[in-house]
């Protein structure tokens, strides 16, 4: 029996074997529909190629029982971003920077102990923190005392659940900082502290990461208590800075599974399902993360894209016991191989981590760049992987 998009979706989820090998993309980002696809929409790039869609939504809705209300400077939402919410003690000022190559902001979060600074840059493509918003240990404080967390808006993610039926599945990831935040709260810390700094800080001063990681989960999880009776199908956890292509086995486990796998747990007890994001290097911590609890783990990024998956041997170890997606090298096949080429990636991907379903190709994240021929290549071999 055919299934519909979400339905193939969602079974793959659920470690159960679909009527076809469930195909999709990971974001799509803006600037490669403008300047490959002449800016069509999101919904008619799926429906274009024979993509099975996904849907995004970041509900974030102020909380009026804290007095909470929305950012005025936040004048409209970009890519992937909620709406931000403030309060009196908690107020935020938005400056922008000359620069003549970056798009440059400067954001002032003001409190009554100090204000916290951090500048965001963008450019059509990706967005990074050239300034973080921690500048000394002290800062985790006024975090821990005045940010506010919204609330999850249930009707607006039950909205687009209905809007959507069976068309797509509906995604969306657990409370970030609203200004370049990502889900993990080891990923979350990097943002707000850099990546680099928060490596040394474990080993010069542990216990103040583990400090700061618990004012972080803490935040999360009264947003995750928010979600309950929200009709998403999946939420996003994790991120690359967990990767052990940039911490070790040892860094993620003691500072970065013990947090998520928290808040894996209380997603579970609101009736939410997990996909934990790892795009670098999984190899070494494929069974760590599978013991946090997730649904679903992803990349499973190939050498290729600067990871480290065997995905035939990835498959091995886990397969069964959670969904696999992702490992389709998207730099390779979506611009510079044969269209013969990229089907025979796809049959591999299918051969290597399909059987017994349980696999959802996917590019192991974003792509800028992609001949549309090749696109025409992935979906349709995907849909021709069918399962007996």
């Amino acid at each position: 029996m055919s299934l519909t998009p979400r339905e193939r979706l969602n079974c793959a989820i659920e470690k159960k074997k679909p009527d076809r090998l469930p195909v999709t993309t990971h974001h799509i980002l803006p600037a490669f529909l403008e300047d490959c696809l002449d800016g069509i929409r999101k919904k008619e790039f799926f429906k274009i190629f024979g993509l099975d869609p996904i849907v995004w939504i970041v509900p974030y809705m102020k909380n009026d029982n804290e007095e909470q209300y929305y950012d005025r400077e936040q004048k409209e939402l970009g890519f992937l971003e909620g709406r931000r919410v403030c309060t009196n003690n908690w107020n935020v000022r938005v400056r922008k920077l000359g620069d003549d190559q970056y798009d440059s902001m400067e954001y002032n979060f003001e409190t009554p102990d100090g204000i916290l600074k951090m500048v965001y840059q963008a450019n059509r493509y990706t967005a990074w923190i050239a300034d973080p918003l921690i500048k000394n240990k002290n800062d985790i404080h006024i975090l821990e005392k005045y940010m506010p967390v919204p609330i999850c808006d249930v009707s607006a993610v039950n909205a687009a659940s209905e809007e959507n039926r069976d068309e797509a599945l509906v995604r969306g990831h657990c409370f970030a900082f609203q200004v370049g935040g990502q889900p993990g709260c080891w990923q979350d810390a990097c943002c707000l502290f850099g990546t680099e700094k928060m490596i040394m800080a474990t080993y010069d001063d542990p216990q103040w990461v583990h400090e700061f990681l618990k004012i972080l989960l803490a935040k999360k999880l009264k947003y995750i208590e928010s979600m309950k009776g929200a009709d998403f199908d999946i939420l996003e956890l994790g991120g690359g800075d967990a990767s052990t292509t940039v911490i070790s086995p040892r860094i993620f486990n003691t500072y970065a599974a013990p947090y998520d796998a928290d808040i894996i747990t209380a997603a579970h007890r609101v009736g939410q399902k997990i996909v934990y994001h790892t795009c670098g290097g999984m190899m070494p911590i494929l069974e760590d993360i599978l013991s946090m609890g997730p649904d679903a783990m992803e990349t499973f990024t190939p050498p290729g894209m600067g990871g480290d998956t065997d995905l035939a041997e990835a498959k091995r170890r886990i397969g069964g016991k959670v969904c696999i997606i992702g490992g389709f090298d998207q730099s390779k096949y979506f611009e510079y191989a044969t269209e013969e080429e990229t089907r025979k990636a796809v049959r591999k991907c299918f051969q290597d981590a399909g059987e017994d379903g349980g696999y959802i190709l996917c590019p192991s994240d974003h792509f800028f760049r992609a001949k549309t021929e090749l696109l025409y290549a992935y979906a349709d071999e995907a849909r021709a992987c069918v399962y007996s």
